[in-house]
């Protein structure tokens, strides 16, 4: 078993795939990612997204996003989805080591992450690697 990750520079039809695969386990409201969509996702500066391969196959993604604040550089994991599939086959952890270590290398003073209470694998993943839970309430206002 072979299981590689790579920042993605160019939108394929094979990613536009993947996304019709992995976007549905993630959310259930979030629109399908067409072409346009995905390129624009790849092509913002802030945004690293990043694919994990299982065997050659795309099995996970997860997007960094670093934002310049007054108070330093941030990073932020977004989307995280691994194919229900291929769980428990070290996708979460390779996509998340990746992510943390291109924070470190672009200077990140912290990189943040959320997730919910019931998905309890990934927060045990996020906790071995590192991640502590913060004294923190999230606000989320729905602007549509």
């Amino acid at each position: 078993m072979s299981l590689d990750v790579e920042v993605v520079h160019e939108t394929t039809d094979e990613l536009v795939a993947a996304f019709a695969d992995l976007l549905p386990q993630l959310s259930t409201s979030a629109e399908p990612l067409d072409h346009e969509a995905l390129a624009r996702l790849v092509a913002c500066d802030s945004n690293n997204l990043l694919v994990a391969r299982l065997d050659g196959v795309i099995a996970g993604t997860l997007t960094l996003v670093l934002s310049p604040l007054p108070s330093g550089l941030r990073a932020r994991i977004e989307d995280v989805v691994v194919d229900s599939a291929t769980r428990g086959k070290g996708v979460g952890a390779a996509l998340t080591e990746e992510a943390v270590r291109l924070a470190k290398d672009a200077g990140a003073r912290t990189v943040d992450l959320t997730s919910r209470p019931s998905r309890e694998a990934a927060n045990r993943l996020y906790e071995r690697a590192g991640f502590q839970a913060r004294d923190s309430k999230v606000y989320r206002y729905a602007a549509g």
